[in-house]
């Protein structure tokens, strides 16, 4: 009797987890086979492995859990600017870290055949783009306006609006050839490349264009 009201009760903490990271994985692969509106949850419950009534109990339903999988993605790279051992890094040397591991999540092809989902369901589902913006772009800028906010403190950044700062490193890295990305138009980078593409960004944004003794550019008299 015992045993039968141990299998029968809630289930343990870690078949708990283990059981959403089943559901998370299943959900990922297939809205990417399948795309939003053509997944059904049955699909994802019998890849899982799992009930019906666990996926609405844990993400109540299929948008809940969509921006779960999002955020998933995005938790590498967000929890990384928590990291007290960012934090104490030179600027630099924090920036091309984040920015690394950025750019290796946002150009998996994974990640690619995601926002081109988005791209074509948006019309159809325009809670999905929000839960896409809130779990994925939105974390990351909140944090990173968090990180700059933190090195303004110690001197070491301007006193431009934080959020600013982060808005504009990001669209150094979402650059014009992230959208070729996304249609098509560029080959997927390798490891080598996205170092690259880093080490440009993150100098571009720290540094500048003009070389240190260029004046700056004045309007020629009328």
């Amino acid at each position: 009797m015992d045993d039968i009201t141990i299998k029968c009760g809630r289930p343990r903490k870690g078949d708990e987890l283990l059981s959403r990271e089943r559901i998370l994985d299943a959900a990922f692969t297939l809205f990417i086979e399948h795309g939003y509106g053509n997944l059904c949850l049955e699909m994802v419950a019998k890849t899982a492995h799992v009930s019906m009534r666990t996926i609405y109990n844990e993400f109540d339903g299929k948008t809940g859990l969509f921006g779960a999988v999002i955020r998933r993605c995005s938790d590498p790279y967000v929890q990384a600017l928590e990291d007290s051992k960012l934090l104490e890094m030179p600027p630099e040397e924090a920036l091309l870290s984040f920015a690394r591991n950025f750019l290796y999540g946002i150009t998996r092809p994974e990640m690619i055949k995601i926002r081109i989902l988005l791209i074509g369901e948006s019309s159809r589902f325009p809670h999905i783009i929000e839960q896409f913006y809130q779990q994925g772009p939105e974390r990351t800028l909140q944090h990173l306006t968090q990180f700059f906010l933190t090195h303004q403190n110690k001197g070491c950044f301007p006193r431009f609006e934080a959020s600013v700062l982060a808005d504009q490193f990001l669209s150094c890295l979402r650059s014009e050839r992230f959208q070729r990305l996304l249609m098509y138009q560029e080959t997927l980078p390798n490891k080598e490349e996205i170092d690259t593409w880093v080490e440009q960004a993150v100098s571009l944004f720290l540094y500048g264009s003009l070389l240190p003794n260029e004046h700056k550019l004045t309007s020629s008299p009328t």
